[in-house]
């Protein structure tokens, strides 16, 4: 019996968040494959059977913490885009903006860079692959794009780049600290400046006398 005066729409959509975000540490914790129904009931103190009346599997649950994420992630991405930015200034925003989404979503970042090769296997991720193709075709074409232009070198090899840049930024949800010294988008500065500019200290140019 519904109870005269409480909103229980959403007191439901709030268990339903709090158990979202329960899974989400444990897939990132344990991994997907070691996570248990049961697992997530019982970090929420509550039956298995209960977890059911708000997601029919952990499949479920799975997909739409990725499908969140992605859909924030890309967003963010589609809007640096239709900027107009210009190569350097988009690939640096880019950057930032995944920095950022370490930094609000450190779980679903972590159950994407250790589980999506595994979900990519299930009929109900195929999205998995197309995310990843639109994610290289956006790298690809902001480095073509400032080759062509003059704004990186002329000999890039952009399939490599693309790569290392991929790699080396979402690893960072392995070290990376919200509450540490650092935020996202300071970290996001010390790496652009090692990318775009290395670590070596410039050399000073010796004036010689004539």
């Amino acid at each position: 019996m519904r109870e005269e005066g409480v909103n229980t729409k959403g007191r439901g959509s709030s268990r339903r968040a709090e158990l979202l975000s329960l899974a989400a540490k444990l897939f990132a914790e344990r991994g997907y494959v070691s996570t248990t129904v049961r697992d997530i009931a019982d970090a929420a103190g509550i039956l298995s059977g209960s977890l059911y009346h708000h997601f029919d599997s952990k499949e479920s649950m799975a997909d739409e913490l990725l499908t969140g994420f992605l859909d924030e992630l890309f967003g963010s991405y589609q809007e640096i885009m239709a900027a107009g930015l210009g190569p350097r200034k988009t690939l640096e925003a880019v950057v930032t903006a995944s920095f950022e989404a370490i930094d609000r979503r450190p779980a679903e970042v972590a159950i994407y860079q250790t589980e999506a090769k595994h979900l990519m296997q299930l009929p109900r991720f195929a999205y998995l692959t197309e995310r990843n193709a639109e994610f290289r075709g956006l790298w690809n074409a902001i480095l073509t794009d400032g080759v062509a232009e003059g704004a990186f070198r002329a000999d890039l090899d952009v399939e490599l780049t693309y790569r290392f840049i991929r790699d080396t930024v979402w690893v960072a949800v392995r070290w990376y600290n919200p509450d540490g010294a650092l935020s996202a988008d300071a970290v996001a500065e010390q790496y652009l400046g090692i990318l775009l500019e290395g670590i070596a200290a410039k050399r000073k140019r010796v004036r010689k006398d004539p």
